[in-house]
């Protein structure tokens, strides 16, 4: 295991172990310490730190006498499709509970002021919000709209209704939206939020909304379980048989 890594080496090696058991390779059972500890080339304690933190979660069981056994994995999130994915966010708003940890207006940074074409300094709105479903913590989300946008709804409004539903209410017209989605380790300041170890990989998402006008609106920063939320996309083959490519199931009907 590296050691470059700001992530100590049991848990970096916990990571790979929860990975493998999502995936099924341990369908017939998990190695043996020492088997593991060659593997990942580990001290032993290293390795049996990986394992109690996994039977702590309830994904495997340790008896003495009796070794290791895997627990069946959790059932698979639920998909967003990336089609329709205004609809589908106002969607799993609606299925999921709020908690608004801070909402203030603020003079916009530089960063936030690029990003929302906004002079430096003008005034914006600021919310922190942790939405979470049945099984607990699902995102953390960070959100800046324009001063202006934001008179009609604060800390009460966000924690009973979707963000894109109340800029709808003050009179915004959703136009589209540019998202990208990456990755991301939870420090020590999200983690404990999501309910997560440091060094635990999230969803990042980078979302800048614009309304029909194509004025940035909103400027969302998101941070995701993994285990809790994935995206889903369609797609289809296109192109002549010498160069045929994968793409969005949208675009492949306006090729066609």
């Amino acid at each position: 295991m590296p050691d470059r890594l700001p992530v100590p080496k049991y848990h970096q090696v916990y990571l790979v172990l929860r990975q493998h058991l999502d995936e099924g390779r341990y369908a017939a059972g998990l190695p043996g310490e020492l088997s593991l500890t060659r593997e990942f080339g580990v001290a032993r304690v290293t390795v049996r730190r990986a394992l109690e933190q996994l039977a702590t979660e309830g994904r495997i069981t340790r008896s003495p006498g009796r070794g290791t056994a895997v627990v069946a994995p959790p059932a698979d999130p639920a998909p967003t499709p990336l089609t329709g994915l205004l609809e589908n966010i106002v969607h799993m708003s609606l299925r999921t509970t709020v908690q608004v940890l801070d909402c203030q207006l603020l003079p916009a940074p530089d960063a936030v002021a690029r990003r929302l074409e906004l002079d430096p300094g003008h005034p914006v709105q600021r919310a922190v919000r942790v939405r979470s479903t049945r099984d607990g913590p699902l995102s953390h989300i960070t959100t800046h709209v324009p001063a202006e946008l934001a008179q009609r709804f604060g800390r009460r409004e966000l924690a009973r209704k979707p963000i894109l539903l109340l800029l709808e209410a003050s009179g915004v017209v959703i136009g589209r939206a540019v998202q990208t989605v990456s990755a991301r380790l939870a420090d020590t300041q999200v983690a404990p939020l999501l309910a997560v170890d440091v060094g635990s990989p999230l969803l990042a998402v980078d979302r800048l909304v614009r309304d029909a006008d194509d004025r940035p609106v909103q400027w969302l920063q998101g941070l995701y379980r993994p285990d809790r939320y994935q995206y889903e996309m369609q797609l289809s083959r296109v192109g002549n048989v010498d160069a045929k490519v994968w793409v969005s199931a949208d675009l492949a009907e306006k090729i066609h």
